[in-house]
């Protein structure tokens, strides 16, 4: 290949001027030496100098620069082998990235497995679904490497899932009711004084006034003789009020406890809880601005003959078994008497130190609306 570098041909030896020139002979005039041809850049035609290898116009190599130089198959081998090396690195590291990740298929493909089951199609429970460790579920449907779409099946998958206790059979204890609740349970006795049946509802107690309770002395005994009236009805039956047994008179009575409702009410009943159980009590009512002066007042109206109560806890319906006494209970009453007429024998006392009788806790009951 040619280049700026190599020696120029030599012309013929009839061209060549002779050395020194021949003695006598013509001399060759400077201007008649033949010169090299002017050489320029292809791409811009600029003139170029001799040794001149590229364009300082546009930058190009000149014609018999390297950068002129055509390319030759070892450039192009050189190239194809270094694309050939770039494609097969990464189609190893893509291989290799999928088999990573066709390794690790199965783990996520046993993990989604678990909220297959339907949220909707499941019952409402008490009890809690407890997904178990990804190890115990085998997948069945899921194929490794494919996407799990996540649907309502009418079919759940069948989870083992701990059964929850049973629930044992709610018992009531016999407990017995707390005061002012309407359900003190009550005792038989002679005279008429009537028992509830078990398990029956009882209506709730009239909640009175803590001054409603006034001691009924109609017979002007000595007021140390009592105790205080309102202990009989502060729902507390470890307390109660008190009377005196005149060793006089004893074991007759002539005293009791009036409650004032206030306004007219309609009573079915009665509950009277006692320490000492046998005494003689009746039951009245009356209206008015004050209760009458005394028990034996037509105003007064027997709600209940004379009863011995015999238990501590007693439940006194109103209206007895004759027909005055039931129409005197359908009527509406402001004063409710508790009278006793007789002490039991076991709180008579002696004379040097005389027995008291007790009410501890007096309640009454509406009537029933018909």
């Amino acid at each position: 290949m040619p280049t700026a570098l190599a020696d120029p041909p030599v012309a013929p030896s009839e061209q060549q001027p002779p050395a020194g020139g021949a003695p006598g002979g013509p001399s060759t005039p400077a201007s008649a030496t033949p010169q090299a041809p002017a050489r320029s850049c292809a791409k811009c035609a600029a003139p170029l100098a001799d040794g001149q290898d590229w364009c300082l116009q546009c930058g190009a190599g000149g014609p018999d620069s390297l950068s002129s130089s055509a390319p030759t198959w070892r450039s192009a081998a050189v190239i194809l082998t270094t694309l050939a090396i770039l494609i097969a690195g990464a189609a190893t590291a893509a291989y290799a990235a999928l088999s990573k990740h066709d390794a690790k298929a199965p783990a996520s493909t046993t993990v989604a497995q678990v909220p297959t089951m339907p949220v909707a199609t499941t019952p409402a429970a008490t009890t809690p679904v407890t997904p178990q460790p990804p190890e115990t579920i085998t997948p069945t449907t899921a194929k490794i490497g494919a996407p799990t779409t996540i649907s309502p099946s009418t079919t759940p998958p069948k989870i083992p899932l701990s059964a929850p206790p049973p629930i044992p059979a709610a018992t009531t204890p016999a407990v017995t009711p707390t005061p002012k609740t309407g359900s003190t349970p009550s005792t038989s006795n002679s005279g008429g004084s009537n028992s509830a049946p078990v398990g029956e509802a009882q209506p709730e107690a009239l909640l009175l006034d803590t001054n409603a309770a006034s001691t009924y002395n109609p017979y002007n005994y000595a007021a140390s003789n009592f105790g205080d009236p309102s202990l009989a009805i502060d729902g507390d039956r470890s307390t109660g009020w008190t009377a005196l047994v005149e060793p006089s008179v004893a074991p007759k009575m002539a005293e009791g406890l009036v409650i004032d409702l206030n306004t007219p009410r309609k009573l079915s009943a009665l509950a009277l809880s006692t320490t000492t159980p046998g005494m003689t009590v009746q039951v009245y009512g009356a209206n008015g601005e004050a209760p009458p002066t005394s028990i034996v007042d037509p105003a007064w109206a027997s709600l209940s003959p004379s009863l011995v109560e015999k238990k501590k806890h007693a439940r006194i319906k109103f209206g007895g078994t004759t027909a005055a006494g039931q129409a005197a209970a359908k009527k509406a009453y402001r004063f409710i008497a508790l009278w006793i007429s007789q002490a039991p024998a076991s709180a008579v006392g002696t004379p040097a130190a005389p027995g008291r009788v007790s009410a501890n806790e007096i309640e009454l009951f509406a009537r029933k609306k018909s």
